[in-house]
């Protein structure tokens, strides 16, 4: 019989380490990434914004779609949540939404696309006390 050797890691392999502190998103959502595009020897920054339809994945490979409508044509983008690509992102609103992947939105036009807002309940500031 032949031994078994015992699988190593490679020692180039690191744990997962997220690129920067984004925040927490969910399907529904309508965010702004920010994208660092390279042109040349140029750098910018592009905005990319639309409504979160899936979220997948665990670690490493956890990634997002976001979707949104261009010009009639209906755009989507695959990120991953580590990506050097993401310079920032923000929530711009929270979608109330009963399903984690929102496919049915690409069959979708117009109002009917779009989804109700969820309102978040915020903790009062120190201006809002009274007396």
């Amino acid at each position: 019989m032949a031994k078994k050797k015992e699988a190593e890691a490679p020692a180039a392999i690191a744990p997962f380490v997220p690129a920067q502190n984004l925040p927490d998103i969910k399907p529904g959502d309508v965010v702004a990434v920010h994208l660092r595009i390279v042109e040349g020897d140029k750098e910018r920054i592009q905005t990319f914004e639309g409504t979160v339809i899936a979220i997948r994945g665990t670690g490493a490979g956890r990634t997002f779609t976001v979707r949104k409508v261009s010009r009639g044509i209906g755009v989507e983008r695959i990120l991953p949540f580590g990506s050097p690509v993401i310079s920032s992102m923000e929530v711009k609103r929270h979608g109330k939404v009963r399903r984690a992947k929102l496919y049915y939105l690409r069959g979708l036009k117009g109002r009917s696309a779009q989804l109700k807002e969820q309102r978040v309940e915020r903790e009062p500031g120190p201006q809002a006390q009274t007396t």
